[in-house]
C-alpha cells in the first residue's frame, strides 16, 4: 500500500518526543507519579462546580472574577494577574512571546520535563544548566550561561523533580547579574509545601515589582487538589503579562474551573491543613529513606528524589510491581509523589529492598 504524502512538519517538533504522563494506577496501586493531591475535593468546592455557568457557554475569556480576587490578594491590578490552563501554559506564552529564531532560554537540567521543549517549540535555543552535586540549582553557572541571545531564564523552586528550594539571598544575587530586559520566570508550582525559613518566595517579597522583568507562577493543581480542571496564575508586570495573553489560546479556562479556584481560596485554612498532613508525610519519608542509606536532597515539595542512576529502570520496576507507580527519570532518579498515608511504609519496604 502506498503511503500517503503528508505534511512536513518541522525537523526538531518530529523529533521531539511528546509530553510523558505519569503512568495511571491499577485498582489497588498507589498512583505516586503525578505530584498529585492525594486527597478528595472539599465538598464546598464540589458545591461550587454544580453552579458554574451552563457548559453550552464560553466561559470568561479573561477568567476575570478570579483575576480580581487575585489582585486583591497580592496588592496589584487585575493586569498585574494572568490566569491559564495550568501554570505550563503560561510558561509556553512567555516563551512565545519572548523567544524565537537566534535567541536563548536558560533553564537547569535536571528540572521539570517539559522545559526543554519551550524554547524548541518557539524556535529558539534551550540552553540547560546542570544542578549542582546537591540537586540544586546552580545560579552563578545560570547567570554565567547568560549572552546577548538569552531572552528567557526559568526558575524552578522547589525544583521539579529533585525537592531542593532557592534561597532569597541566592536569588538576590542572580538577579542582580541579569540583564534587566530579560525575561526571568520564578516557577514557584509547589510553593505552598516549602518549609524552609529561607526559601526565596516571590509573591510575598514582591520581587515582581522590585523586578518588572520577573514574572511569578503559581498553581491551583498541586496544593489546592485541582489538578484535573488545569488552573494556575502569573502575576508579575502588566505588560510583560501582555505577552502571554496575546500568545495564549482563547477561552482556555474554563467557568469549572475558575469557580474551583475561587471556591478554593474562600476553603484555603481547610486546605493548608491537608498541606501540612502531606508535609508530615514527607517527613516520615525522607527520614524513613535516610535511615536507609539514600542520599535524598533536601524535599521542599510534594515529592522526593531517589538519585538512583543507571539503575533507574530496575529500581521503578521493582515499584511498579509493589503496586507503587513511580515517576522514573532514565540514568538520573525516580520522582516518588508524597500520597495516601497507608503508601508510606509500602514505599520505604520497596525502597529497602533496593539498597
Amino acid at each position: 500500500m502506498t503511503e500517503p504524502i503528508l505534511p512536513r512538519i518541522r525537523p526538531e517538533i518530529a523529533a521531539l518526543p511528546p509530553y510523558r504522563q505519569g503512568k495511571q494506577a491499577g485498582e489497588n496501586a498507589f498512583k505516586l507519579s503525578s505530584n498529585e493531591n492525594p486527597f478528595d475535593p472539599l465538598p464546598s468546592v464540589v458545591e461550587a462546580l454544580a453552579h458554574t455557568a451552563p457548559i453550552n457557554r464560553y466561559p470568561d475569556a479573561t477568567a476575570g472574577a478570579l483575576r480580581a480576587r487575585l489582585a486583591e490578594r497580592y496588592g496589584v491590578t487585575p493586569d498585574g494577574v494572568h490566569v491559564a490552563a495550568g501554570s505550563v501554559s503560561i510558561l509556553q506564552q512567555l516563551i512565545l512571546a519572548a523567544a524565537s529564531v537566534g535567541d536563548d532560554v536558560i533553564y537547569a537540567w535536571r528540572s521539570f520535563e517539559a522545559y526543554p521543549s519551550l524554547p524548541l517549540v518557539a524556535g529558539a535555543t534551550g540552553i540547560p544548566v546542570p544542578l549542582t552535586d546537591g540537586a540544586r540549582h546552580d545560579l552563578p553557572a545560570m547567570a554565567d550561561a547568560v549572552t546577548d541571545r538569552t531572552r528567557a531564564i526559568i526558575v524552578c523552586t522547589p525544583n521539579n523533580p529533585t525537592g531542593p528550594i532557592i534561597t532569597s539571598a541566592e536569588f538576590a544575587d542572580f538577579i542582580a547579574r541579569v540583564p534587566a530586559d530579560c525575561l526571568v520566570i520564578l516557577d514557584e508550582a509547589y510553593a505552598e509545601f516549602v518549609t524552609a525559613e529561607d526559601a526565596v518566595d516571590g509573591l510575598a517579597e514582591r520581587i515582581f515589582e522590585a523586578y518588572p522583568n520577573v514574572v511569578v507562577l503559581r498553581t491551583f493543581s498541586k496544593a489546592y487538589g485541582l489538578a484535573g480542571l488545569r488552573v494556575g496564575y502569573a502575576i508579575g508586570h502588566p505588560r510583560v503579562l501582555d505577552g502571554a495573553r496575546s500568545t495564549g489560546i482563547p477561552l482556555s479556562v474554563t467557568s469549572a474551573a475558575e469557580h474551583a479556584a475561587i471556591a478554593s481560596l474562600d476553603a484555603e485554612d481547610e486546605l493548608l491543613a491537608r498541606v501540612a498532613e502531606v508535609v508530615a508525610r514527607r517527613t516520615l519519608l525522607v527520614d524513613g529513606l535516610r535511615a536507609q542509606g539514600w542520599d535524598v536532597p533536601d524535599a521542599q515539595g510534594n515529592f522526593v528524589w531517589l538519585p538512583t542512576g543507571d539503575a533507574t529502570e530496575q529500581a521503578a520496576a521493582a515499584f511498579d510491581a509493589a503496586d507503587l507507580i513511580v515517576r522514573p527519570f532514565a540514568g538520573d532518579g525516580i520522582r516518588v509523589s508524597v500520597g495516601e498515608h497507608e503508601s508510606i511504609e509500602r514505599v520505604l519496604r520497596t525502597a529497602a529492598t533496593l539498597r
